[in-house]
């Protein structure tokens, strides 16, 4: 009875730690940094937009690509916001709105920045 419970034991803890990558959960931009947090709680940071909007997470899990879409022509409400923020002088308080495609191991996950309300 005992082996049968230490065999059980094993298969356990075999499955929860299943080696599996940790994969993206999030990605947020702001004005400049790209910011991904993976699954098992690791957060990765680029520059994306001095990377012209694609790059690559080198220490960041098994290593992700990255490629940002910046929504150009946003909703009026959102223009006015960011124009009346950059003429009070908080140029880049506004993250941008953008598509954030992330890749890797045959995978892609997609998020927009700023995430919708929920």
């Amino acid at each position: 009875m005992r082996v049968l419970a230490v065999l059980a034991l094993v298969a356990l803890t075999g499955c929860a730690g299943g080696g599996q990558a940790p994969v993206p959960q999030s990605a947020r931009l702001s004005a400049e940094v790209l910011t991904v947090v993976l699954g098992d709680g690791t957060v990765c940071r680029a520059d994306w937009a001095a990377a012209g909007g694609a790059g690559r997470l080198e220490r960041c899990g098994a290593g992700f690509d990255y490629r940002v879409a910046v929504v150009e022509k946003p909703n009026l409400l959102r223009q006015f916001w960011t124009g009346l923020t950059q003429a009070l002088g908080a140029e880049g308080a506004v993250p941008p709105m953008a598509r954030v495609e992330i890749s890797g191991d045959g995978r892609v996950w997609e998020f927009v920045s700023p995430p919708p309300v929920e």
